[in-house]
């Protein structure tokens, strides 16, 4: 289930001599002392721990100062001039019609004062680790508009931080999918969003290329495919799922542009389907690939149209500038396919009892290649819905080493169609190990169900025997990658727990670990956007923004991570006006116009801030692609 995290943006020392000509009550607004004055205020923020978060929430007209540590609180509002105002900022102040936005200490209406003697009193639990205190009211004036809610921490008095708060989009993280060994490592099939209700794949495999598109040509034959068909050699396998990417040259009308790309992508489908009778699903996205021209063009004579509006760039993409650039253009028109594709299955057509039937025969008469053959026909029929998990009991499978292999696939498919037989499975994996105690693919299984169940606290585990059972897996042949991605998953558990009974320092080191290590092995986009969100959420934005920067530069990044990336950056001020920044920019409004904008709107109606619009070049961006 998704949630929102709440994170102070900036403090934000504005103490010039501009001040909104309202009431503001009795708080001092520090000049050329102000470090003096503010000193005790400084270090407390300075020494807070990067756990400890803090917002403002309104509940129908009321504001309240929400804390998740109440001793850090009381610290902070320690003397009777510590206090906290709030100033209600309403996003009409960044209009796009207004040129200038004014520069001034105070944005909105700000709110009386409530000092230390009342928030330490009127400070009540709210929830499970959470505490509330009232601090202000919406002006009646602005109930109707998009507001948000500026924190004001005052020393004596005396305005010391003015905060700005951003809503940060924020999932509960998942561990990396260590997968479980079947014929091979089969995974589940997690997507950010996923395009099936299948929850695991049996002996499946993934290829990604590219196909150019021909100026104006929008048809293609199986004559045109039928190479890239061959070339698949899909002698044992099904293509069972297509995503097509497709991208146009940005020059000329983004309507038609889109159109003709859709039509592109169909046609190569169309084609790919006529060489085989299952019906392939098929995703296609269309956009224009601002990505590569932007880059493309730097360092060429060209390179000042980077610094011009789309509009204004299609406009001089005319006659002969487009010729000139068309060895150029010619490479942006193009389709990425990403193929799935499933095991040809020759049981295909008979039924779940025949399939049992031929399947008990063949262990009978140890035939093994060809009992593992037809499990593999049950378990789709499994995944497909079509048959209970229950059935899987009826498969007559003795309990000797030569069937350790069909007897540990039983076991892992029931954990993969249903986490909740876990300890069942973990207790026959146990047995299983005991017969086949060499057995690197057993040994892998156990040890990836360990350290599932031990995160979701169903088994008790000594923490140093399961480090060195993940390091021993070394010496049964498993991977130094996979086991990589295992200790990560274990610092991962690790940091969660530290981070409960509150040491820090100790969480400290595993996110270290894991910072450390993630490169070692291959990170699928679910992989990507869980670690960036456990980063995040550890208050280690800056190692989720390492992580994530070079896929955001990439056109061929998924949705969720170019936008997660984005709302991890676009508060830096400094990055954000630069040139690479706007081709990511430019490249998020291409993919999803109504989503970015929606980042600008007030936090309560699911923006990071509208407040990034004193980023003059955000500002300048927003207003050219979302004022309509």
């Amino acid at each position: 289930m998704k949630i929102k995290v709440l994170f102070s943006l900036f403090v934000i020392s504005l103490f010039s001599t501009v001040v909104f000509s309202q009431n503001t009550f009795d708080i001092v607004f520090p000049q050329q002392d102000r470090d003096k004055i503010c000193q005790q205020c400084f270090q407390i923020f300075r020494q807070k721990p990067k756990e400890v978060q803090f917002s403002i929430k309104r509940d129908k007209n009321s504001l309240y100062f929400h804390v998740n540590d109440k001793n850090w609180f009381n610290t902070l509002f320690k003397n009777a001039g510590d206090g906290i105002a709030i100033d209600v900022v309403t996003k009409n102040r960044y209009n796009c019609e207004n040129p200038n936005i004014e520069s001034t200490q105070i944005k909105g209406v700000l709110q009386r004062p409530k000092y230390a003697n009342k928030l330490r009193s009127e400070l009540k639990p709210y929830g499970e680790n959470d505490y509330r205190v009232h601090v202000g009211r919406v002006p009646e004036n602005l109930i109707n508009d998009q507001l948000e809610y500026n924190i004001l921490f005052l020393s004596n008095k005396n305005l010391c931080n003015y905060y700005v708060i951003y809503n940060l989009e924020s999932y509960p993280w998942d561990l990396l999918d260590m997968g479980m060994y079947l014929d091979s490592l089969t995974y589940d099939t997690k997507k950010i969003k996923p395009t099936s209700e299948s929850e695991f794949v049996i002996k499946n495999k993934t290829l990604k290329f590219k196909i150019p598109f021909e100026k104006n040509k929008s048809e293609y034959s199986q004559a045109d495919i039928k190479p890239i068909y061959d070339s698949l050699r899909l002698t044992d396998f099904n293509i069972k799922t297509i995503n097509i990417k497709a991208y146009a040259s940005v020059e000329g009308s983004l309507e038609r542009n889109i159109e003709l790309q859709e039509q592109r992508a169909n046609s190569i489908v169309s084609a790919l389907q006529t060489f085989q009778k299952p019906t392939i699903q098929t995703t296609v996205s269309s956009s224009e690939n601002w990505v590569e021209f932007l880059n493309d063009i730097k360092g060429t004579s060209h390179e000042g149209l980077g610094k011009l509006s789309k509009n204004e760039v299609k406009a001089k993409l005319v006659g002969s500038l487009s010729n000139t650039l068309e060895p150029i253009l010619q490479n942006h028109r193009k389709a990425v396919l990403e193929l799935e594709l499933e095991k040809k299955d020759k049981y295909k057509n008979m039924s779940a009892n025949e399939l049992l039937t031929k399947f008990n025969s063949a262990v009978q008469s140890d035939e093994l290649e060809k009992a593992l053959e037809i499990q593999n026909s049950i378990f789709k029929k499994l995944n497909s819905k079509e048959i209970s998990p229950d059935f899987l009991r009826k498969m007559e499978i003795p309990k000797q080493a030569k069937f350790a292999k069909i007897f540990n696939k039983n076991s892992a498919i029931r954990f993969l169609d249903n986490v909740r037989q876990g300890l069942i499975v973990y207790n026959e994996l146990q047995e299983l190990e005991k017969l086949v105690p060499k057995n690197g693919e057993v040994k892998y299984n156990l040890t990836a169900l360990t350290i599932k169940l031990w995160r979701y606290n169903a088994i008790k585990i000594e923490e140093s025997k399961l480090k060195t059972q993940i390091n021993n897996l070394k010496n049964y042949g498993i991977d130094a990658s996979l086991i990589t991605r295992m200790l990560v998953n274990y610092n991962i558990i690790l940091a969660e727990n530290f981070m409960r009974q509150r040491q820090y320092d100790e969480k400290d080191k595993s996110v270290e670990f894991i910072n450390a290590n993630y490169k070692y092995f291959p990170l699928s986009d679910y992989d990507y956007l869980s670690l960036a969100q456990f980063f995040s959420y550890y208050a280690n934005t800056s190692l989720a923004v390492t992580l994530l920067e070079e896929k955001a530069k990439s056109i061929e990044i998924d949705e969720d991570l170019l936008f997660y990336y984005l709302n991890l950056t676009l508060i830096n001020k400094e990055l954000t006006k630069t040139p690479e920044y706007r081709t990511i920019m430019l490249n998020a409004i291409n993919m999803n116009k109504q989503r970015y904008c929606k980042l600008f709107n007030a936090i309560e109606k699911g923006g990071v801030t509208f407040q990034m619009l004193e980023d003059e070049y955000l500002r300048t961006t927003y207003c050219e692609n979302c004022n309509d």
